[in-house]
């Protein structure tokens, strides 16, 4: 049985996880897997002599994936549901100004994002905004979504509809929302309390019945085709929002938090944003009470954080 307080610790963990996973990962970026250290020197200060990425931005600093999820739940939070236009202006606010980045700085933007963000700032209604061809498929919107999963209250398919809507913005392709829909799922099951790999079997089964009930199912099943949902658990830490996904599961196969991100990490490439979408369904595993306490001193950003959590924590 699932009590309030181990869902808390589940939910808090979720946000937490994903946090310190991307600042773990933003030193070890654009870095092939033969080049990050061996896992028991991967800390959030990288050994002596390693070619930092990003070496401008201090130890602990969450990137581009934490300061669009904290836009997402800023905008849950102040709405009470998902509202794309101002979901949409909370991050152009994010990239013009910093608006919830850690020391109001804006780094590692991807290209298509950043594309989607000059095309909101300009009056394109958020539907319209992202990108829908089949090469935008960066993982950009994978990496934020997590906190719809934390927050929403409604059903199983209302998450599925939510979660999809969310991607349209920066990645409008079928592909990139339904990643976001199986990914959500899945956290929502754990938050439940439903073991890992239970959960991951039930969101892949829900997505399929959503693709039966579609009004387009040839399209549907085609791209969840694409995904591959039932194959092992493999992956290259691309930007690729399908790897992306595949990669962050092969990570979760370790038996504790500090594991799982460190073999996030490890995996080499877009190391931040595979720790994050990784270390958010580690932290609903493992709680908030299996974080490093290391890593959560370490965390900078916290007076960003903190009130958001505290609210999320309350409703």
């Amino acid at each position: 049985m699932t009590t309030r307080d181990d869902r808390d610790d589940r939910i808090k963990g979720g946000m937490l996880g994903l946090l310190v996973g991307d600042a773990l990962g933003v030193p070890y970026e654009f870095h092939g897997p033969e080049a990050i250290p061996p896992r028991d020197q991967i800390e959030m200060c990288p050994p002596a002599g390693f070619r930092r990425a990003h070496a401008s931005v201090p130890p602990g600093t969450w990137s581009d994936d934490g300061a669009q999820a904290l836009c997402l739940l800023a905008s849950l939070l102040e709405h009470d549901r998902l509202e794309l236009g101002d979901f949409g202006m909370k991050m152009v606010r994010w990239f013009d100004q910093g608006y919830l980045a850690v020391d109001a700085t804006v780094f590692d933007v991807g290209i298509q994002t950043q594309t989607a963000l000059e095309r909101l700032a300009a009056g394109i209604d958020p539907p319209q905004a992202g990108p829908g061809r089949e090469y935008d498929n960066g993982n950009g919107s994978l990496m934020r979504v997590l906190p719809l999963a934390l927050w929403h209250s409604g059903d199983d398919q209302a998450l599925v509809r939510d979660a999809m809507r969310s991607s349209l913005p920066t990645h409008a392709h079928l592909r990139s929302q339904l990643c976001c829909a199986v990914y959500c799922v899945w956290a929502r099951h754990m938050i439940n309390g439903v073991e890992q790999h239970a959960a991951w079997d039930l969101a892949v089964e829900l997505m399929q019945d959503f693709a039966r009930a579609h009004v387009n199912r040839a399209l549907v099943e085609r791209e969840l085709a694409a995904i591959d949902l039932r194959r092992a658990p493999a992956g290259g830490g691309s930007g690729y929002v399908v790897d992306c996904l595949h990669s962050a599961r092969l990570a979760l196969q370790h038996d504790s938090f500090e594991a799982v991100v460190k073999a996030a990490v490890a995996i080499g490439n877009d190391t931040d944003t595979t720790a994050a979408v990784a270390g958010g369904i580690a932290g609903i595993r493992f709680g908030a009470a299996g974080i490093p306490a290391r890593w959560l001193d370490a965390l900078r950003g916290r007076e960003l954080l903190d009130p958001l959590l505290r609210d999320l924590l309350q409703r």
